[in-house]
């Protein structure tokens, strides 16, 4: 090659040597990545902000595992009092009946309280 013809090749702004286009498609594409993944994370919630995932306990139908593992604040022995109580003296009326239990006080029911139902089918049947 003449070395005019280089130094117009060399010098000209758009000339670009293959490797260089390879580089630049590579910053390309990661600043459209960069650009979606913020929009992409805007569709999920933020963890522990949706109340719509809170899981409900039915205090009349749920075994002791399943009232420890998902009641704040109830482990293993209240939950073992609370299907004692039950067995013992029928299904729960009302959230408030769970303060006849031993072990569950006001503070204990107004932490679960969000967090518990009472099927009217279970109250019924008795």
């Amino acid at each position: 090659m003449k070395p005019i013809v280089q130094h117009l090749i060399c010098n000209n702004p758009l000339y670009l040597p293959a490797q260089r286009w390879g580089s630049l498609a590579v910053c390309l594409l990661l600043a459209v990545g960069l650009t979606t993944v913020p929009a992409l994370a805007d569709d999920y919630p933020e963890p522990g902000t949706n109340a719509d995932l809170v899981l409900e306990v039915d205090i009349n139908s749920a075994d002791a595992d399943t009232l420890a593992e998902r009641l704040d604040g109830v482990g293993p022995n209240r939950a073992a009092a609370i299907v004692d109580w039950r067995q013992t003296h029928g299904p729960f009326e009302s959230p408030d009946d769970l303060l006849s239990v031993s072990g569950i006080g006001p503070a204990t029911l107004d932490t679960i309280r969000d967090q518990i139902v009472i099927d009217s089918a279970d109250v019924a049947a008795e």
